[in-house]
């Protein structure tokens, strides 16, 4: 199992602030996907950064590069046009309550 990253970019400045009901409704359905993960223990962590660009960082553990793409093509705020995603390999070198 690898780890992997992917960074969800929204489409303007201060998005957070500014959502439209459609993309209010596929952000509500993208958090909840994002807590099946977690109970399904396959999420490490994800969250928004704060200001003006609202970007959002999901890591997540998938077996390979071909799973970890259809995680985040999945997910609904990317599959549905209301963000892009970008996609890396990611190394957890060092997590509180993690070794």
């Amino acid at each position: 199992m690898s780890d992997w990253v992917y960074f969800i970019h929204p489409p303007r400045e201060d998005f957070a602030e500014t959502m439209t009901e459609a993309e209010d409704e596929a952000w509500e359905r993208h958090f909840a996907r994002l807590k099946r993960m977690l109970a399904d223990g396959d999420l490490v962590l994800a969250g928004p950064t704060l200001g003006s660009v609202n970007t959002g960082i999901t890591i997540f553990e998938a077996p390979d590069r071909a799973a970890a793409e259809r995680i985040m093509a999945e997910d609904p705020v990317v599959a549905e046009g209301f963000a892009r995603g970008e996609l890396r390999e990611f190394r957890v070198s060092l997590l509180r309550g993690r070794s």
